[in-house]
């Protein structure tokens, strides 16, 4: 078994899938992040992690 940054072990199977981390670390890592699914007019959904951009998408917002 790996070790990860913290010293609690990692899975093979899970560091074969390329995960450098322990579920806690995982975990608190994929909290960290902040996104929005924003569907699109006549498109399909994007993921939106900016703020401006999602903004900019927003035709309602006249720049407050």
């Amino acid at each position: 078994m790996q070790q990860c940054e913290c010293g609690n072990d990692i899975d093979d199977a899970r560091y074969a899938l390329g995960y450098k981390t322990c579920l806690i670390c995982g975990e608190q890592e994929a909290r960290s992040y902040k996104h929005t699914i924003v569907p699109m007019p006549k498109s399909n959904y994007i993921v939106v992690t900016d703020l401006e951009l999602l903004k900019g998408l927003n035709s309602s917002h006249k720049g407050k």
